[in-house]
């Protein structure tokens, strides 16, 4: 059979008893860890959209659910270059390809094979940014962990996502947004303010959005530092880390009976692109910015459909 990960429903009480929660009282929000030794190396300019924030930056996006994906699309919304690279035989959810393949194109490297591994090796040592969010470990078997791209790329900057966080007994632990929210109390909470009678998670996978625009910002902030003092970087989020800050917010009192947005609610907000899906609508950017606005220059595309390189 294959394997799967599940969480037990806790209260906020069972889940601050616990010492993976505990263990991350101590965290910070996200992490920005220097991992090695490089010259500064000032912003590049692009091709054809020079005057974006990112031009010129080329990032690895290794994702597939949802909080890796929202990474990758804040960067391309920017100008960077976001090449995002799948497994020919792992499985994906079509909405969130749509969605989040926004900006970015796709190409397929099956790291089982050692040719394969080659390939994305050599990308690494001419990209700047690495998002990743295996299951812990999983990337580091194949010869792809943060020290292993600092030396092969002396200036990466290797962005870490995982479940539970990185430190205590749970650090290993595979899991997904509704998993933390069920482990960590949320599912617990949700489900008695409404007096319901089986759990209740949020009505959108806050911790897996809140995560990747995480992710983004510590990239950008990486690479800034980059520019200035050089170095290679590690930038660290987990979904427990994200998890607990909003939970510091409080309740809103019955905020549960809030009526859901409809899209007229939302239709300045959204945006249409012809795409070889048809014609796609989608969330713009939340930016508004006069000089330098955020957009996606290119339309989804299918899983594959663009070479394993630079563009």
């Amino acid at each position: 059979m294959p394997a799967c990960c599940a969480s037990l429903i806790r209260s906020p009480d069972e889940w601050a008893a616990l010492d993976q929660a505990k263990a991350i009282v101590a965290l910070p929000l996200f992490e920005i860890e220097r991992i090695g030794d490089a010259p500064a190396e000032p912003p590049r300019h692009g091709h054809g959209n020079e005057d974006r924030p990112l031009a010129g930056v080329r990032v690895l996006d290794l994702s597939r659910i949802i909080a890796r994906l929202v990474a990758g699309c804040a960067l391309a919304q920017h100008g960077a270059d976001v090449l995002m690279i799948n497994g020919p035989h792992l499985p994906n959810i079509a909405p969130l390809v749509i969605n989040n393949g926004r900006g970015k194109r796709s190409a397929v490297l099956d790291l089982r094979d050692m040719a394969e591994r080659n390939t994305l090796n050599a990308l690494a040592r001419e990209s700047d940014v690495f998002l990743q969010a295996y299951r812990p470990g999983a990337l580091s078997a194949r010869g792809f962990g943060p020290e292993d791209l600092a030396r092969v790329r002396p200036g990466i900057v290797y962005v870490s996502f995982c479940a539970y966080g990185y430190e205590g007994p749970w650090a290993q632990r595979r899991g997904f947004d509704s998993l933390v929210q069920s482990a960590s109390g949320i599912a617990f909470t949700e489900r008695e303010a409404a007096g319901w009678a089986e759990p209740k998670h949020l009505p959108c996978q806050a911790f897996d959005h809140a995560t990747g625009y995480l992710a983004a910002f510590g990239a950008m902030a990486a690479l800034s530092r980059r520019a200035t003092e050089g170095g290679s970087w590690h930038v660290k989020v987990s979904l427990a880390q994200t998890g607990r800050w909003l939970q510091s917010f409080g309740l809103l009192a019955d905020g549960w009976q809030s009526p859901d947005v409809s899209i007229d609610d939302v239709r300045d907000c959204l945006a249409t692109v012809d795409s070889e899906y048809g014609r796609v609508l989608g969330v713009q950017p939340a930016e508004e910015m006069e000089e330098m606005p955020a957009f996606f220059a290119l339309p989804p595309a299918r899983i594959g459909a663009h070479a394993p390189g630079w563009s």
